[in-house]
């Protein structure tokens, strides 16, 4: 009896049944799309942060340390440390190594530069990898460089090729200044030692860069007489936004316990990526550049949030529609739950039937939203970041509790109605 109730209920009523499984549908779509870019957008923001330059910086230990007593951009450099550019690719063999998106290594000196017919002294020029593959220790092989860290630059001209020492860059104020283009010769001088370049481009960086020449590392380890020096190292990573325990960790990493030490370790906050890479740079210390790395952490709460805020949003606005339709549903079969309840129903009878009714339909309305959803998600995941959107399976497990919360609590008011209803009254039309 139950049963056939049941589907004269369903098939009954068709208009109003589809509304509720669009409601529900609508609702479900929204909820999947918004939780599913949710947890993948951490990712997804972070490698969009990378092309704006490094968040960690990695510096000779004793460097450091001078800059931070004598709060100072650079130590002379008649007594600065350095790092050894042979030691750089040790950065891939950290614990996080894919989390490491792209490094290079710099060094800023000064020299007097002869071009365009004239002259300047104490110009910077920067040393650095422009791009460079590199085969590693363990048989995998990483294009890096400072070209993928700065996405945000433009050239006119070429980079420099890895292969070619002999070429340089220049900023487009200085360019304009010397009158410089691609193919222009370029003379440097430092402490009697000079070195003839050619330039291969003019960069645009809208920074100090634009006042600078930039060359190999070679270049400037030639200027200075430091073969194989390097003065810092830039890392771009892919790092989880800092809580209560990254920033204890960041004051003391002594100061964990062996659990607090190995959550902290094995999770991929920038704070944990900089000490495994003091680990296998030697003599360096590495700092986060606080600046992007909290920014990142802010973006990504503040996005995460929003989302969270429009998935509430829609299935609330889901409730009441349902509770609507469920409503007036109920309000129309008057008669025919007032008759049940005089042959003896129980108010429990009804009510379970009722809310069987509003389950199944609200079942097929998560289903098709669900499919929907994530079809929406993988669209925001193109529009937005270039690229597909994991469907986790714990989100279909949220958007089903979400559906069932929104089905119960959409059903209350119509529950009230029909406990309420009195079989006599509405027997007798009142």
């Amino acid at each position: 009896m139950f049963l056939r109730m049941l589907r004269s209920a369903l098939l009954g009523q068709r208009s109003r049944r589809l509304m509720i499984i669009l409601t529900v549908a609508l609702g479900a779509s929204v909820a999947t799309s918004m939780l599913s870019v949710m947890f993948s957008v951490g990712d997804k923001i972070n490698q969009e942060l990378k092309a704006y330059g490094a968040n960690i910086v990695v510096r000779p230990r004793d460097a450091a340390v001078v800059q931070d007593v004598y709060d100072v951009g650079d130590a002379d450099e008649s007594q600065q440390s350095y790092l050894a550019e042979e030691d750089v690719p040790r950065i891939k063999t950290i614990f996080w190594t894919y989390n490491i998106v792209d490094f290079a290594p710099v060094l800023d000196t000064s020299a007097d530069v002869a071009a365009g017919g004239g002259t300047a002294d104490d110009v910077t020029v920067v040393g650095t990898w422009f791009t460079r593959h590199l085969d590693l220790a363990d048989g995998e092989s990483v294009d890096t460089g400072l070209v993928n860290m700065r996405g945000w630059w433009t050239i006119d001209g070429s980079w420099p090729s890895a292969d070619d020492p002999s070429q340089a860059v220049v900023g487009v104020a200085f360019a304009r200044e010397h009158g410089l283009s691609a193919g222009d010769p370029l003379t440097l001088t430092r402490g009697g030692v000079t070195v003839q370049l050619t330039v291969s481009g003019v960069v645009t960086t809208g920074e100090d860069e634009d006042n600078q020449v930039l060359t190999g590392i070679a270049t400037t380890q030639q200027l200075i007489g430091r073969p194989g020096a390097v003065g810092e190292i830039e890392v771009s990573a892919l790092t989880t936004p800092d809580n209560d325990l990254a920033r204890k960790a960041a004051k003391n990493p002594a100061s964990l316990s062996v659990a607090e030490r190995e959550t902290w370790y094995c999770t991929a906050y920038v704070s944990s990526i900089a000490y495994q890479i003091e680990e296998v740079i030697p003599g360096s210390t590495a700092r986060a550049v606080r600046q992007v790395s909290e920014s990142e952490g802010t973006i990504l709460e503040k996005t995460q949030l929003l989302m969270v805020l429009v998935t509430v949003l829609s299935m609330a606005g889901a409730a009441l529609a349902i509770a609507n339709l469920v409503t007036a549903d109920v309000m129309e079969r008057a008669g025919q739950i007032g008759l049940m309840k005089a042959l003896g129903a129980r108010d429990a009878a009804v009510v379970r039937l009722i809310l069987t009714e509003i389950l199944i339909v609200g079942l097929v309305g998560g289903l098709v939203g669900f499919g929907a959803g994530a079809a929406l998600a993988q669209l925001i995941g193109h529009l937005v970041f270039g690229s597909s959107i994991s469907i986790l399976p714990s989100v279909a497990g949220i958007v089903a509790a979400l559906v069932l919360l929104v089905v119960l609590a959409g059903s209350i008011p119509a529950i009230r109605f029909l406990l309420a209803l009195r079989p006599a009254e509405v027997l007798h039309g009142r």
